[in-house]
């Protein structure tokens, strides 16, 4: 007899409006995968676009969701990693996996691992998707050493204010931008030069750059380009963003995130030693995700939006 969980779908592109919470058929762990009972999944950015758009996505109906943290409930064939009752947390695949607004996922093992027993299900579920594209841009693809100069744009943001704790973590000089209201929370995370945004050009005060993040897109990627040292990079999340403006004389990549084993090992062993930590904007039930939605929508959010289940 086939088993129902809830879930927020949609059947329309659309505003927050078009969620609803469905009754769908629970997924069955295949070989290498685990199915997860998720206690608690982020919501990010990409969650309203493809809600709204359908993305990389195409149309509905789908589950969104890419961020997990929960408990495993039964294993696949052939996995070793976990058993049931392990609490684990970790990513879907992007963009196809998507689905963790849920109360299950069945998804490889090795997208998860081991939550630690300091961080709660909440704060590890904030941390996944944020995180890897931090940690992939900055690690992965810039290479940041110590004493590097680093820009990170929208610092306070759900990415932004991970990848400053991780370049922290690898002993950067961070600078960052925000509206002055956030300066605080960029001094805790570990910003060493906040900048105003909207007071300031960062274009004409900020030199002699190793690695800008381009959270943003439009007019932030040119305008970055001229805060560069010579060969130094520009890693932008707007994947056309690079096509747009002229990289002579600096590197310049695109990054999309990808679930990674290893990189999750790294995640859970800075949040261990309470050297990484996501800022929890706002928690709601599952059945509110629309609301969840809507906050995310403002512009105003700092740090992460999760949903408990």
């Amino acid at each position: 007899m086939t088993t129902l969980m809830r879930a927020i779908g949609q059947d329309v592109l659309g505003g927050p409006d078009v969620l609803e919470e469905i009754e769908i058929d629970r997924p069955e762990p295949g070989p290498t995968e685990v199915l997860v009972r998720v206690r608690a999944a982020g919501v990010n950015p990409t969650d309203w676009k493809h809600r709204a758009t359908g993305g990389l996505l195409g149309a509905p109906p789908f589950v969104l969701g890419w961020d997990v943290s929960g408990v495993v409930e039964r294993t696949g064939l052939g996995v070793a990693l976990f058993k049931p009752g392990d609490e684990v947390f970790g990513m879907l695949t992007y963009p196809g996996g998507h689905g963790s607004h849920a109360e299950y996922v069945a998804a490889p093992s090795r997208h998860f691992v081991r939550k630690p027993a300091g961080i709660d299900h909440v704060q590890a579920a904030a941390l996944p998707l944020a995180a890897l594209t931090a940690w992939q841009s900055l690690v992965d693809v810039a290479g940041v050493q110590a004493g590097q100069r680093v820009l990170v744009h929208a610092a306070a943001g759900g990415v932004g204010h991970l990848a400053v704790q991780i370049a922290k973590a690898r002993g950067a000089y961070v600078i960052g931008t925000a509206s002055a209201a956030k300066h605080g929370f960029l001094r805790r995370v570990g910003v060493d030069e906040p900048v105003d945004y909207r007071t300031a050009d960062f274009a004409e005060t900020v030199r002699d750059v190793d690695v800008v993040l381009d959270t943003i897109g439009g007019g932030y990627g040119p305008r970055s380009v001229r805060t560069l040292r010579p060969g130094g990079l520009i890693v932008s999340l707007v994947l056309s963003a690079l096509e747009e403006f002229d990289t002579t004389g600096v590197r310049a990549e695109n990054v999309l995130v990808e679930p990674d084993h290893h990189a999750m090992k790294e995640v859970a062993a800075l949040a261990a030693a309470g050297r990484l930590r996501a800022e929890i904007d706002t928690v709601l039930p599952l059945a509110d995700a629309a609301r969840a939605h809507e906050r995310g929508e403002t512009g105003a959010v700092t740090g992460k939006i999760v949903l408990t289940v």
